[in-house]
């Protein structure tokens, strides 16, 4: 009996480790292949560089948004901060519906993703995020009443953290966990995730100071992010929010990452801010 004890005990102790060791490469799965121009991607595309507070240099892919009509109109632009896994090249789909919807469209690759420097974690993204705003209300000329966050998953946390620092015209969260202990601790139930992680990404405590006007997008037949993390995160939303739920929709399935469904919440979502886009 003693023996089969300490071999459990050995074999906890030997996943907590590892866990601890290597749980970043769990976290952020990118795909870090190069990423072609931006022209051959999506017409009116453009490659920019991102420069980040700690020097990191990031290359991104941006839409310009639409000339408005009236020269007091408002260039709703979409600032996209994406899920742990793949590229910018991956997201095509999402920024050619956007464009067709009438927003400019600023996708955004962290470090380490699309053959951009560095490796990724919470305070990391923080820093690519913030340069991405310094970018839209620098380089671009935009304010922050034209811009709309859009973050996919993890993103969602990221853009959420960013609305704290710099509050956006509204924030349109994809599939959202409350922290990401909680989706942690459903993939690896034997292991104290809950006290080993060191990132946090702690969504439900941020979004219950944040009176910005917020939609959350969900899939009802999610396994990655149980749709009940979502709700809660627009139940203690300070952002009087919009829940959408796209029925029988898994996590990566195209109805929820850029289906007609996701476009028609951006767009309700950017009148309701009191910037339309020009579609």
């Amino acid at each position: 009996m003693l023996t089969i004890v300490l071999v459990l005990v050995g074999a906890l102790l030997a996943g907590v480790a590892v866990l601890w060791s290597g749980q970043r490469r769990l976290i952020y799965q990118p795909d870090t292949s190069a990423v072609p121009a931006a022209s051959a991607l999506l017409d009116d595309a453009l490659d920019v560089t991102l420069t980040t507070e700690d020097g990191v240099a990031l290359r991104a892919l941006y839409v310009r948004a639409p000339v408005p009509r009236d020269p007091a109109g408002c260039r709703s632009t979409v600032l996209v901060a994406p899920g742990n896994g793949g590229n910018r090249a991956g997201r095509l789909p999402l920024a050619r519906a956007l464009r067709e919807a009438g927003f400019g469209v600023l996708l955004l690759d962290y470090r380490g993703y699309g053959g951009n420097p560095g490796r990724p974690s919470e305070d990391g993204l923080a820093a690519d995020a913030r340069a991405a705003y310094a970018f839209l209300t620098g380089d671009a000329g935009l304010s922050a009443d034209e811009l709309i966050y859009l973050g996919e998953s993890l993103g969602g946390a990221v853009v959420t953290r960013l609305a704290t620092e710099h509050p956006p015209a509204a924030l349109l969260l994809r599939s959202p966990f409350t922290e990401l202990a909680d989706v942690a601790q459903r993939q690896v139930p034997v292991l104290p995730v809950r006290w080993l992680l060191r990132d946090r990404f702690p969504v439900v405590d941020l979004t219950v100071a944040l009176p910005v006007p917020t939609t959350v997008v969900y899939g009802t037949a999610d396994t990655l992010v149980p749709p009940a993390l979502s709700l809660t995160v627009a139940a203690r939303s300070a952002g009087d929010p919009v829940v959408i739920a796209i029925e029988g929709a898994d996590h990566n399935d195209p109805a929820l990452t850029h289906g007609p469904d996701l476009i028609a919440a951006a767009v309700v979502l950017a009148k309701r801010a009191g910037c339309p886009p020009a579609g």
